[in-house]
């Protein structure tokens, strides 16, 4: 259920900013300047105009001219003095001259071990089967293993080669090869061939075209997963699909890893999750910074109060908001096997 001044807050929503601050007078936009003085100049839903106060009371002085500036600069280092010395270098070296550490040279001496002159005529004498043999005798057979040592040029199946393995090669990963406008069209258009987007590690996608795929969605009743792990979505694209789910009522799976998304990003879909009830997963786990433990108690709040998320991927740093979410989601399964059960009787 939504709080009462969430209520309230919604006859703000689609309210255009660019047209009241038009319709300011300068005195006004001055207290406005002045309020937001305390504001955090990190915010990152806040215009960069807007973060920090006017500081330039000056008027101009012209057009900048290039060359009057760098023969303004050049004057200015000619006349400068150059700072004398306090004791004026005459070339005389003090001290002992630093020779490098000899770095000592270790000899070592191999020991040779001599065997009796029968096991050496044996020895010498012994076929490669026959070292085998022994080898596995004295227990190190397991030294020479079969992709090292066979080679069936030899009529034993052995030889004193020593085969090297061959590497297997690794393969990047493909580009993601889906078309990010044209899926986008078919969003709007309520596809119903589309039943699954994504969107991961496609870096270079506009977050004004990702805000449009959150508003697209709103109407959508056909996708039912949708992933957007890294593509350094921050947090107005998580305020812009925590909207989303507001208003879809199709939309199964969400996957929001590997972001840019700070706990007042999360808090955002937290506070959507408390009202959507068709939503079984989302994922929103490594991103750039910890939520810490204020936003990991409210997601395990939330997952007490929502009974249909029964995935919830997130690794939490604290064991009280842990124990909390898995149980809430067990609860959750447990739930849905009900309904499933009930449904099949």
């Amino acid at each position: 259920m939504a709080l009462p001044f969430q209520k309230e807050l919604e006859k703000y929503k689609d309210i255009d900013e660019d047209v009241l601050l038009d319709n300011l007078s300068e005195e006004e936009l001055k207290q406005l300047e002045i309020a937001l003085e305390d504001m955090d100049p990190e915010n990152a839903l806040l215009p960069a105009g807007l973060r920090q106060k006017d500081q330039t009371s000056k008027s101009d002085t012209g057009a900048f001219d290039r060359e009057q500036l760098l023969k303004y600069l050049e004057k200015e280092a000619l006349a400068y003095k150059d700072r004398e010395d306090v004791v004026p270098f005459t070339g005389e070296r003090k001290g002992k001259a630093w020779v490098p550490k000899q770095k000592p040279i270790d000899i070592r001496q191999e020991e040779i071990t001599t065997l009796d002159p029968e096991l050496e005529e044996a020895l010498s004498s012994a076929t490669d089967t026959e070292l085998c043999d022994l080898a596995a005798i004295l227990g190190v057979h397991t030294l020479v293993t079969s992709t090292q040592s066979y080679d069936g040029s030899n009529r034993d199946g052995y030889n004193n080669v020593v085969k090297g393995e061959k590497v297997k090669p690794v393969f990047d990963e493909p580009p993601n090869p889906t078309n990010v406008e044209e899926t986008l069209q078919r969003i709007k258009s309520d596809d119903a061939a589309l039943t699954e987007v994504n969107l991961n590690n496609i870096k270079n996608i506009p977050i004004p075209t990702l805000k449009d795929y959150a508003k697209a969605m709103e109407k959508n009743t056909h996708v039912k997963k949708f992933s957007l792990a890294a593509t350094r979505s921050n947090d107005p694209i998580a305020v812009a699909f925590a909207d989303m789910l507001r208003e879809n009522k199709s939309l199964k799976s969400l996957n929001l890893e590997s972001n840019f998304i700070t706990s007042s990003g999360i808090q955002a879909l937290v506070d959507a999750l408390r009202d959507n009830d068709t939503l079984m997963e989302i994922k929103i786990d490594n991103q750039r910074q910890q939520l810490g433990t204020t936003v990991e108690m409210e997601i395990a709040k939330m997952l007490e109060q929502n009974t249909s998320v029964i995935k919830f991927g997130y690794h939490f740093t604290q064991q009280g908001p842990r124990a909390r979410a898995a149980a809430a989601i067990t609860k959750n399964n447990d739930l849905v096997r009900r309904r499933r059960v009930e449904g099949d009787a």
